[in-house]
């Protein structure tokens, strides 16, 4: 997939998904869409998926605090 694609995704996903997306979070939904890119292959089952996800936030704490800054 080339960059052209990886730019169309994201505009795609944002003007049909979100609406409305603020400078502020915008690295946010980057990076969604940068691993539904990368980890998005057919090649994976959705329970290999969600284990990956799962074992990627192993020990991980996200503060209410750090959330909503």
């Amino acid at each position: 997939m080339g960059i052209e694609s990886a730019w169309a995704v994201l505009k795609r996903g944002l003007n049909g998904t979100f609406h409305q997306v603020s400078h502020k979070y915008l690295h946010c939904y980057v990076d969604e869409f940068a691993f539904r890119l990368n980890d998005g292959s057919c090649e994976f089952d959705t329970i290999d998926r969600m284990e990956a996800v799962a074992s990627g936030m192993a020990c991980k704490r996200l503060a209410y605090k750090d959330l909503t800054k």
